[in-house]
């Protein structure tokens, strides 16, 4: 288990490329980006189960390099549902709205 960032302006998680692979977790395809510096780096990517209060799914997930952040990021949080309160820097689980 880590105990991820999380990242509100990324769209993707990263998770420690070695730490993956300890879980045998390997990647399925590569995936790149537009850096600020203006690189395109490409990036191995996969899925693995995130699980956030109980809340379980299959998430996209970057395989970042050595000594890298772990950020949970916006897509996976969106889809497992908790909100980030920024004052007590926090996540809780957010309340879901129907269009009714």
């Amino acid at each position: 288990m880590i105990t991820p960032l999380t990242d509100t302006n990324s769209l993707h998680s990263w998770i420690d490329e070695n730490l993956l692979r300890e879980l045998r977790l390997d990647p399925r395809y590569t995936t790149s980006f537009r850096a600020s510096t203006g690189a395109k780096p490409e990036m191995k990517a996969g899925h693995v189960d995130i699980e956030i209060m109980g809340i379980g799914l299959l998430c996209m997930i970057d395989f970042r390099q050595k000594d890298d952040v772990n950020p949970l990021g916006a897509t996976a949080s969106q889809n497992l549902g908790p909100e980030v309160d920024p004052t007590p820097k926090l996540i809780k689980r957010s309340e879901t709205l129907a269009a009714c």
